[in-house]
C-alpha cells in the first residue's frame, strides 16, 4: 500500500468524522465505498461511534444484474445521529 492509499484512508476518516460532527439530532448520514478497506473504516466508524444508530446492519449492494460493472463492488450504509438525553 502506497502513500497515497494511505492518504486517501486517513482523509476518508477525517472526513467522516467531520459529517458526523455537523450532523444534526435525528440527521441520517449515508456513505457508498467501493473498495473493501473503506467499507471497513465506514462500518467501525458507524458502530464504534456513541452518537450513532446504524440503520444498515448489512450493506446495501448493487443487485445482482446491475449493467454498470463498476457499480457491482458498491456498499451503502447508513447510520442515524441520536437524540441527546438531557
Amino acid at each position: 500500500m502506497c502513500s497515497s492509499d494511505l492518504d486517501e484512508l486517513n482523509s476518508l476518516k477525517e472526513g467522516l468524522n467531520k459529517a458526523i460532527l455537523r450532523l444534526r439530532e435525528d440527521g441520517i448520514i449515508g456513505v457508498i465505498s467501493f473498495h473493501s478497506l473503506e467499507d471497513r473504516i465506514v462500518k467501525h466508524t458507524f458502530k464504534d461511534d456513541e452518537t450513532l444508530e446504524v440503520i444498515t446492519k448489512k450493506p446495501i449492494r448493487a443487485s445482482f444484474g446491475e449493467k454498470n460493472k463498476r457499480a457491482r463492488s458498491a456498499k451503502m450504509r447508513f447510520a442515524k445521529k441520536r437524540k441527546i438525553n438531557e
